[in-house]
This record gives C-alpha cells, structure tokens and sequence, in this order.
C-alpha cells in the first residue's frame, strides 16, 4: 500500500516531531480533503492536508532527506521555534532548508550549553527522543557544595523528584578543586530541568552546565559556541542504522546550493552567551 500515516508523513515534512503531531491530530488541527483528521487515517500523494486552515507541504518517503545538524548552543538562547517575548531561539542561526524544516531532537533550557541535534527527518527525531530508545544523555556540569560517595550512590540508585524517580545511569568527578567541581553526569530521560533538579535534591547548587553527548554522538572540538556543523551523509547512514531506520540516500544539493552552504558555514562566529543570564525557575 503507497498510502502512509498521517502523522508519518506530518513528522517527515518537518513540522514536529511524531508525538506531537499525533496530539495535534487529536486536538483537531488537520482536515484531510475537508474531513477531520484522526489516529490512524492515512494519505496518499493526491490528498489535500491543512493545518489550521493552510495547506500544508506534505513530504513523502520517496522524495524525503535525511540531514543531521550538530549545534553547539549558547546560553541565553531558548529551545522553542518562536518566542513571544522576542529572545532569540535556536534555530536563529540554522542554514536555511528547501524541503521541510529543521526539527530539534531534544531541548535545552535557556541556561544550558552544549549539544544540540536537528534534523530534516521526523522519523529520525522520534526515534533519538522516544524513551523505548534508551539514548542516553552525557552533561558536564559544575557544581557547588561537598560530594561525597555516599552521595553519588544515592543519585545513581534514584532519587524521589517531584515528577517521579529519577537517577544519573553514571556519574563521574572530572575535574577542579575547592568547592566548585566539575562531574561528568548520563540521564536516560529528557525530562525537565533533570540534572539540575537532581543535584538539588541533595542540597547541591549547579553553577553551569552542558551538554556534551547525545547517544552516539559527541560535541566535536571544532564546532565553536554558536555554530553548527552537518553531519556526512556516512555517519547518518551509521546513525541510522543504530537506530534500525531504512536507509536513505544521500541528500545530493546542486552546485548553487552547496556554495550557499559553505558560505554560511564559514561565516559562523563564536557566540558564547545571547544577552544576560537568566535565573532558571526554582534556583
């Protein structure tokens, strides 16, 4: 059968990920050639899909690329695609697409740094996100007040947060001395606020943190704050192999397309911090 899941191909065409277009569904955003849409309808290439009333550009899995973007993320930048107070957001900065869009996989809060990974490929962000993956998350974070070992087992055995347990799969000193210290900590989860939240509970105060690794893949020395970086079209087929999804071929751009690319690319500065640091909510 040619015909595909709505949300499928709504993840595929790049305007979210997955769970979040099956919630959009149904919350009644979509109508498939004038009807309602709902779980479970399927489309073909001759449907007509409107989102809010507007027609949305449906991309099929023929015809769709898979492209993964590295971003090292400042503070002060929020996670979202739009911001009614007017702060600058991650995709601020990401080269602009000719089919469908950048998708984040995962967030980071406002003060957090680090790693960041978009995608043009919805399929591709719901499985590095959803939890049946277990794709661990690596943060190196600085952290003020006296750790001990007694301590780090009770963060790795679990700890009782006001959403549930939660745990640190491992944690590591790393470095510094005195009272601040940095330790290399891994969550399972991209809950909330997550590895402040459990420094918290033991009384721990955290100065800084980022994110150094998603899964298989680490922030690389040559990708400054505030620039991003495209993976090759052979550690996406690694990648998605990982993660069991049907191969793609390589994304192939024309001429015009690539120089616009590389342009972009050296053009990119450092940004260490978008305007002032902002107090996370409970510290």
């Amino acid at each position: 059968m040619s015909d595909e899941k709505l949300q499928k191909v709504l993840a595929r065409s790049g305007l979210g990920s997955r769970r979040e277009m099956e919630r959009w569904i149904e919350e009644g955003r979509f109508t498939i050639d004038g009807v309602t849409a709902t779980l479970g309808d399927r489309i073909g290439r001759k449907a007509q899909v409107l989102m809010n009333g507007r027609e949305v550009k449906l991309v099929f899995d023929k015809e769709s690329q898979r492209r993964v973007l590295i971003y090292n993320k400042p503070l002060g930048e929020i996670s979202t695609r739009h911001d009614p107070e007017g702060r600058k957001t991650v995709f601020s900065h990401l080269p602009p697409l000719n089919q469908g869009r950048w998708i984040a996989i995962g967030r980071l809060d406002i003060n957090t740094s680090g790693l960041l990974l978009f995608t043009t490929d919805g399929e591709l962000a719901n499985a590095m996100m959803h939890p049946s993956a277990q794709i661990d998350r690596e943060y190196a974070v600085r952290v003020l007040g006296n750790v001990d070992e007694a301590m780090l087992t009770r963060l790795k055995e679990g700890v009782l947060l006001e959403d549930g347990m939660a745990r640190f799969t491992d944690v590591q000193f790393f470095d510094g001395e005195g009272a601040n210290k940095w330790y290399h900590c891994v969550v399972m989860e991209g809950r909330n606020r997550e590895v402040r939240r459990l420094w918290e509970s033991q009384g721990i105060q955290v100065s800084r943190l980022k994110r150094v690794r998603y899964g298989p893949l680490f922030l690389p020395s040559d990708v400054p704050v505030g620039t991003w970086k495209e993976l090759t079209p052979k550690e996406i087929a690694s990648l998605g192999k990982m993660l069991s999804l049907k191969e793609k071929r390589p994304v192939k751009l024309d001429t015009k397309e690539k120089e616009v690319l590389e342009r972009r690319y050296k053009r990119q500065r450092s940004r260490r911090e978008v305007g002032g640091r902002r107090k996370p909510a409970g510290e």
